[in-house]
């Protein structure tokens, strides 16, 4: 099943580099131009300079994002502020980091994952992935020939075996820790032992994994190992992954709120009858304490209802909810081939039974984003649609474990932004380069 690749981790030499704080950045795809520059600006070997390079105005073939990746790397390999681990390892990492009040601490096993098919059922998807973004990526590991982030993929290890395993090396101090400026605190324990390898290696020989986040990443590198291949260069059949135990008890998903804009003939009271033919429509208080308590009432219903928030401007918010089992005739209608996993999400039932069937938001619309717009900040919402450039926002409990588990043991997708892990891994930590 799942092969665990030892690697030669790469690893800033911070006596050279400075402190890590200054040097490590989120993954490319949740970087805007502004924080691009921040990034930038915060040391020069900052890895955004790898990661995610800034597009300038003269750029041709011999200069550009993806040549001066590789220019940094190579450079940086050869003064020492970037250096190789001197034994193949793998790397027992912890998360630290406050959420919904509380401080938690997510658990994960840093090292290279051979490369498989999806077909082949040991690594399974659950999102969609856009083509563009998978050309980026494709570009920067052609010239780099690195994994400079890690993708982020889940196991199933009720009994803690890994966890058991890392709680040995962890009576260590760690070989890294540092705290970032979003006041998460990282450690890292180097794992060379053997033994250890062994007995990591054996337990990951009956694990599935299922990406949670990082798809275009995952699919980029498995199209780079067959160019390869088919060029007559091996070694590149593995990626980067930073794996998390489904029961791991900081394992937190967020969320992703809908914004519908630029719907022809939009008209807020015709909008709710139509609602009101397939969902129980209940108007409730406004304002942003009312939907923060709003919204924890949702997660009551979340076992029971596919149940959603809808704000349509001038402190009109509505709750809408539906049973969740039986799963709704008209899903079985509209996605006969889906499985009953896939039909019951509550993202496919707003997809399905609001979007495609009384907006006629279809999957060019949504994957263009000419109606239909997402974010993760509730504050943000309300005030796009107060201030006229949505027309409505969809709030939605966030996707459970289970159900992503069930969607991607069924072979499917779910839509695009059904998930949204949080915090996001780390980039910069550990860089897995190919040439050793």
């Amino acid at each position: 099943m799942a092969k665990i690749v030892p690697i030669r981790g790469v690893r800033y030499s911070t006596e050279k580099s400075g402190p890590l704080e200054r040097l490590t950045a989120p993954p490319y795809d949740v970087i805007d131009a502004a924080g691009q520059r921040e990034y930038y600006a915060r040391s020069p070997y900052n890895v955004i300079r790898l990661e995610y390079g800034e597009v300038r105005e003269h750029d041709d073939a011999a200069d550009n994002r993806y040549t001066r990746a590789r220019g940094f790397l190579l450079s940086w390999l050869r003064e020492g502020i970037l250096v190789h681990e001197e034994k193949p390892a793998v790397y027992f990492y912890e998360q630290e980091f406050p959420a919904k009040g509380r401080l938690l601490v997510r658990s994960g096993l840093i090292a290279g994952v051979g490369l498989e098919d999806y077909a082949a059922g040991i690594i399974l998807p659950h999102e969609e992935t856009l083509s563009k973004d998978k050309a980026d990526r494709l570009e920067l590991l052609r010239h780099c020939e690195a994994n400079f982030s890690p993708i982020f993929g889940l196991y199933d290890d009720p009994e803690q075996n890994v966890a058991r395993l890392a709680a040995q090396f962890k009576k260590d101090r760690p070989a890294v820790a540092f705290r970032d400026e979003k006041g998460e605190s990282h450690r890292l324990w180097v794992v060379t032992d053997e033994a250890a390898l062994r007995q990591i290696k054996t337990f990951f020989a009956g694990q599935k994994i299922y990406l949670a986040d990082g798809h275009h990443r995952y699919e980029t590198a498995l199209a780079f190992a067959k160019e390869m291949k088919a060029a007559g260069r091996g070694n590149f059949d593995f990626c980067l992954m930073t794996l998390v135990n489904l029961h791991d008890p900081g394992l937190l998903i967020f969320p992703t709120h809908r914004l519908i804009k630029n719907v022809a003939g939009f008209e807020p009271e015709s909008f709710l009858e139509a609602l009101g033919k397939i969902f129980t429509v209940e108007k409730v208080a406004a304002g942003q304490e009312a939907l923060a308590a709003e919204l924890a009432l949702l997660q009551k219903y979340q076992d029971t209802y596919n149940a959603f928030l809808l704000y349509l401007g001038e402190n009109r918010l509505l709750r809408l909810r539906v049973p969740r089992r039986p799963e709704h005739e008209m899903m079985r209608k509209l996605y006969p081939a889906r499985s009953a996993a896939w039909r019951r999400l509550d993202v496919a039932v707003l997809q399905g039974l609001v979007l495609e069937t009384i907006l006629g938001i279809g999957s060019e619309a949504r994957a263009g984003g000419d109606n239909l717009a997402y974010t993760r900040s509730e504050e943000e919402a309300l005030a796009a649609v107060d201030a006229g450039t949505f027309q409505a926002a969809f709030f939605l409990n966030p996707t459970q474990v289970e159900e992503v588990i069930a969607v991607a043991a069924a072979g499917e997708k779910m839509p695009q932004k059904s998930t949204y892990f949080f915090p996001k891994l780390v980039t910069g930590l550990v860089i897995n380069d190919f040439s050793r």
